[in-house]
């Protein structure tokens, strides 16, 4: 299984979510196919009523037997994951991509990606040894494909060492 994304919280009273996406955009989502989320360690699949993208990285959606704001309340916090056949080309690899903080400055190499789960991080290395940096989308400024780098607020001690 695949992480594809977090559910933020509820919205509204009907059921519908508000929903984080990591790794691919809103847009490329199979609405087809199901989306899992863990309960008491076992995958149970739910399928997309509905699907209005918010974004770059967020949606409100409505998932199959969550109808009301008791039932969407509960899933907050939850992951979302898919099979992994179905995104894992999507995924970039983020070895190797220069991290730049806020004002551009070469902080480091990434070296590795930590699937933590409700925290993906990446190891960087830096002049000073190699630290974990939290990869949350409120922390990346800019993703530059192209040339390779990976622009982010870096919370403040994370690189001084």
């Amino acid at each position: 299984m695949l992480r594809i994304a977090q559910v933020l919280k509820s919205n509204g009273r009907d059921g519908e979510l508000l929903v984080s996406f990591s790794g691919i955009e809103p847009e490329e989502i199979d609405l087809e196919e199901p989306v899992f989320i863990e309960f008491d360690g076992l995958p149970v699949p739910f399928y997309f009523e509905s699907f209005t993208p918010r974004g770059t990285r967020r949606a409100l959606v409505r998932l199959t037997g969550v109808h009301s704001l008791k039932d969407a309340d509960e899933l907050a916090g939850a992951i979302l994951y898919a099979e992994d056949d179905l995104y894992e080309d999507e995924e970039t690899d983020l070895t190797g991509w220069t991290v730049l903080d806020a004002d551009g400055t070469e902080a480091g190499t990434v070296t590795a990606h930590e699937d933590i789960p409700g925290n993906p991080c990446i190891w960087v290395e830096t002049g000073h040894g190699e630290v974990l940096i939290p990869l949350h989308e409120e922390l990346v400024l800019d993703v530059d494909e192209e040339r390779q780098t990976l622009r982010m607020e870096i919370p403040e001690g994370l690189l001084s060492l």
